[in-house]
């Protein structure tokens, strides 16, 4: 059911976006290089990939690690790639025995019936843009733009998302380009026009800035 990418896989482009970033920007020049060799990685699995998102919504990085190893102990799965069809023959109260929310057990069913019905077009991915797979994913319940967003710079790798809803974004370019002050979404978009095409990987080490440990999801 997943996409081709295998987990662990880095992009190809992480070189040339560094290099044209650090030349393009006086604050990435410097940011760049305090992260080494730290790269991107994606985890393998689309259907796994969006599960832990929403595992992991509005509770602690923690907490969610420990409810989804018991999503992932329920569902017989290796904890790196779950399978729709395990997780619908699961009921609710099953599902909430692992600690999930009402919620969330019937956004991942949802999640679940979209991959099995192929509502989703996991297969043609690689060759959709940005905006025609957000589209797809945020019709699944639990599913906003933000994840949608989270879903194609970590799992596809596409490198030119700028996902103004992410606060962690919004606090880096505040504290990295504006000496602390409030930034909006309008002059975080102006700033990021001059990161194209690679705002993806603009935004990981503004990330980096604020916690050196990479985010997965």
């Amino acid at each position: 059911m997943g996409t081709k990418i295998a987990a662990g896989v880095t992009p190809d482009y992480w070189d040339e976006a560094c290099r044209h970033l650090s030349k393009r920007d006086r604050v990435m020049k410097k940011l760049i290089p305090q992260f080494g060799e730290a790269r991107l990685q994606s985890r393998g699995d689309a259907f796994t990939t969006l599960a832990r998102s929403i595992v992991g919504q509005q509770i602690s990085v923690k907490a969610a690690q420990s409810v989804w190893d018991k999503f992932a102990a329920l569902v017989d799965g290796p904890t790196h790639r779950i399978q729709p069809t395990a997780v619908l023959a699961l009921d609710t109260p099953a599902l909430r025995s692992a600690g999930l929310s009402a919620r969330k057990a019937e956004y991942l069913s949802d999640l679940a019936r979209h991959f099995q019905d192929g509502a989703v077009h996991v297969r043609q991915w690689q060759t959709m843009d940005d905006e025609s797979i957000i589209d797809e994913l945020v019709v699944i319940r639990g599913i906003g733009r933000w994840t949608a967003e989270m879903f194609l710079i970590f799992h596809l790798m596409r490198p030119d998302v700028l996902p103004l809803d992410d606060l962690g974004l919004l606090k880096g370019i505040s504290e990295c380009y504006f000496s602390g002050e409030p930034v909006s979404r309008a002059e975080a978009r102006e700033l990021g026009e001059g990161w194209a095409p690679y705002r993806s990987v603009a935004t990981w080490y503004l990330w980096r800035s604020l916690d050196p440990l990479p985010v997965e999801y």
